[in-house]
């Protein structure tokens, strides 16, 4: 009886270790609402339609915490986010080296609720790095290493809050007061431009089928780089057929041009739009020691 007892606690420790938490980002201040409640929408390892923007928390141990966080994107062409392969197991990942990884769970631009559309996402990113920095005494995070991860349109998502000044994600609350800019920027596969190299489906879903110009130069993130542009960790693949790695180069050579020092490029012959964590062709399974070995050198994490 003893023995049973002991393995029922032993195997409820392992379940809440390694179990995260879900903390919504608005209350009754969410911004550019209708006021529609809408429900989550769930499939195949998709979320269609978001009800409650939030972040799922993935910690490290207490012992190997080393006080970064990082707020993941997931991709999805701003039609759905795939949260599981671009999102949960990205955070376990940065878990395994003491980085707290906050999933991010967006509302769509073509939610029933939201009132301008392209501006929705943004404003629950900015949120949720608030949220995060003014979390951070919770966490054990230090509020200047808080960066952005995202994959495919995500990484538009990152890049916009790498690079936009304009403050969509005010809640008229404390949370204000924290910063939404990000330390550090990891972009894989990212959608960067609104032109002609653009990701068409990203774009139509972001901005609609025949957005104003002006629009389409706000959401080109390349043209967004400023000095004050955090540094980013970038990897795309020559033969992705969906996303063209002229996005990546577009927005290296901007943050290039703009002196943002300790930005790296890194432009693989393979993996197509498919680069994950694990099982990537060729040279291309090196990128997540690459971005390990990158935090380390720009001052995020300690050298080993």
């Amino acid at each position: 009886m003893k023995k049973e007892i002991c393995l029922w606690l032993i195997a409820g420790v392992i379940q809440c270790a390694s179990a995260q938490s879900f903390h919504s980002l608005w209350k009754d201040n969410m911004p550019n609402s209708k006021g529609i409640t809408v429900k989550d929408s769930i499939a195949n390892e998709r979320v269609y339609q978001v009800g409650t923007p939030g972040v799922y928390v993935f910690e490290p141990s207490i012992a190997e915490n080393k006080g970064v966080a990082v707020l993941i994107i997931p991709g999805g062409g701003y039609a759905r986010l795939a949260y599981q392969i671009s999102g949960w197991q990205l955070a376990k990942w940065f878990n395994t080296f003491g980085v707290t990884a906050f999933v991010l769970n967006h509302r769509m631009p073509q939610s029933p609720d939201v009132k301008v559309s392209y501006q929705a996402p943004l404003e629950d990113a900015q949120r949720a790095m608030r949220y995060i920095r003014s979390h951070a005494a919770d966490y054990g995070i230090d509020v200047h290493k808080v960066g952005v991860m995202g994959c495919s349109a995500g990484g538009h998502l990152s890049a916009c809050l790498s690079t936009f000044t304009e403050d969509w994600g005010c809640g008229g609350d404390t949370l204000d007061r924290e910063s939404f800019r990000p330390d550090f920027t990891i972009l894989i596969s990212p959608v960067i431009s609104m032109g002609e190299v653009a990701h068409r489906g990203s774009r139509d879903n972001l901005l609609g089928k025949n957005p104003p110009v002006k629009l389409l130069h706000q959401f080109s993130c390349d043209e967004r780089v400023t000095k004050h542009t955090p540094p980013a960790f970038i990897v795309h693949a020559t033969n992705d057929g969906s996303v063209s790695s002229l996005n990546s180069i577009l927005y290296y050579t901007a943050l290039k041009r703009a002196d943002v020092k300790k930005s790296t490029l890194h432009i693989f012959p393979e993996g197509g739009h498919s680069i994950a964590l694990r099982n990537n062709p060729g040279t291309t399974a090196r990128w997540p020691v690459l971005a390990e070995e990158w935090l380390q050198e720009i001052g995020m994490l300690e050298k080993f």
